[in-house]
């Protein structure tokens, strides 16, 4: 096992920091989940992203490994501020599902279940999974790729919380001045 992940990086960084070193692993299983760093970016280009993709798909199932990938969530139902990328977001997943059928790769599809926007699976910045949002990815990819054992268990809502989540305008405040900001200020 070998996660070449890094954070922040876009899908071309990816093609070209991490796809010869995993290409050189000769996996017989690999996971690409790259894209939505550029979605945030001004200049965003879902065919060119889905290119990089693209490529990574054609070389890790070109050497024989087995792919899997994933689309991605309704980020206006995470991040009501987000809304103004739901467009982006759907079209890189359009994206992801084209190129991905090209080369048979394994398409896990987690917007289409509400518990992926549970604020309970996100770190705080609301950009990465947390501890238990990995859990359910691991879950949602090994039911993909027909693991024993697997099933769709990690569609399933969560308990109600313990406490209320916080929500409302003074939540969404608090997030932009916390994460929000600082992230728009170091570009």
């Amino acid at each position: 096992y070998a996660n070449l992940a890094v954070r922040g990086r876009l899908a071309g960084q990816v093609r070209a920091e991490q796809l010869a070193p995993a290409l050189a692993l000769r996996p017989d299983l690999a996971t690409v989940v790259a894209g939505f760093n550029d979605l945030l970016r001004p200049g965003f280009d879902a065919d060119a992203t889905a290119g990089h993709l693209e490529e990574m798909f054609a070389a890790l199932t070109g050497q024989g490994a087995r792919v899997a990938t994933l689309t991605f969530p309704d980020v206006g139902r995470i991040t009501p501020l987000a809304r103004p990328l739901v467009p982006r977001v759907q079209a890189l997943n359009a994206r992801v599902r084209e190129v991905s059928g090209r080369y048979g790769v394994v398409v896990v599809e987690t917007g289409h279940h509400p518990v992926v926007t549970d604020p309970r699976l996100w770190s705080p910045d609301r950009l990465h999974a947390g501890p238990l949002g990995h859990a359910r990815i691991a879950a949602a990819v090994a039911e993909a790729l027909g693991l024993p054992g697997a099933d769709d268990a990690w569609t399933r809502p969560l308990p109600p919380p313990d406490v209320p989540l916080p929500a409302g305008l003074r939540a969404e405040l608090r997030w932009a001045g916390s994460f929000l900001g600082p992230w728009l200020g170091r570009r």
